[in-house]
């Protein structure tokens, strides 16, 4: 039996918190067992309330009083977890759950040590959103791929998973959305056994919620340069 921990931040997703914790618990894979661990990161809508309301769709529930950032509460879910795997999951219905099977396989298969899922490999549906966001993702990759010398197509996926062992081992310094090229160039430094697979993308929209912004952008930029000219 293998155990995988599936670490979920919350930031303010009254609207989509309940849905994608029911999500999760429909899903079903042989010989795995899942541990959901939910960090509320300061929400300060009725995230917490539904939470607390539906304590059986998760197995842990960590209370952020205020809001560290993704990357903070990505790092405070992983101390606490116990699997032998990790999985990222968004709690915003943009990514999939019924795509874990295709997701953690390479793992279980002792092909891969990390997998990730990207939005535009393969040929499953994706929701056509913002230009010039497709044009900054393409460009944060490529940017990822010269310093780190992989060829990966979608670097700021959501979808990864790890062997814990992997993820552990590394010392996570980002708060927020610079976790993703964080990350990338710390586990490309180790030569770990690197797998992507296309997934589905549900993209939305600023006005249905979506958070991320051109700062972000910025910062990606500074950590791509950060975590692999000076490797700390």
């Amino acid at each position: 039996m293998f155990s995988i921990s599936i670490i979920i931040p919350v930031y303010n997703e009254e609207k989509t918190i309940l849905e994608i914790l029911k999500k999760i618990n429909k899903q079903k894979i042989k010989d795995v067992e899942f541990e959901i661990i939910v960090i509320n990161d300061g929400s300060n809508d009725n995230t917490l309330n539904i939470l607390k309301s539906n304590e059986k769709y998760y197995d842990k529930l960590i209370n952020r009083s205020l809001s560290g950032g993704k990357g903070a509460a990505i790092l405070e879910g992983m101390n606490s977890a116990k699997g032998e795997y990790f999985l990222f999951q968004d709690a915003d219905l943009e990514y999939d759950p019924n795509e874990y099977e295709k997701l953690i396989n390479p793992i279980l298969a002792n092909k891969a040590d990390v997998v990730f899922g990207s939005r535009f490999q393969g040929a499953e549906p994706h929701r056509v959103v913002y230009f010039w966001h497709r044009v900054g993702n393409g460009f944060l990759t490529l940017l990822s791929n010269i310093m780190t010398d992989i060829n990966l197509t979608d670097m700021e996926t959501c979808y990864k998973a790890f062997r814990t062992e992997i993820l552990k081992s590394i010392n996570i310094k980002e708060k927020r959305f610079g976790f993703e090229p964080e990350i990338t160039a710390k586990v490309a430094r180790m030569k770990c056994r690197i797998y992507e697979v296309g997934i589905s993308y549900f993209g939305r929209t600023y006005e249905e919620g979506k958070k991320i912004g051109w700062k972000d952008g910025v910062r990606a930029i500074w950590c791509i340069l950060k975590y692999n000219l000076w490797k700390k």
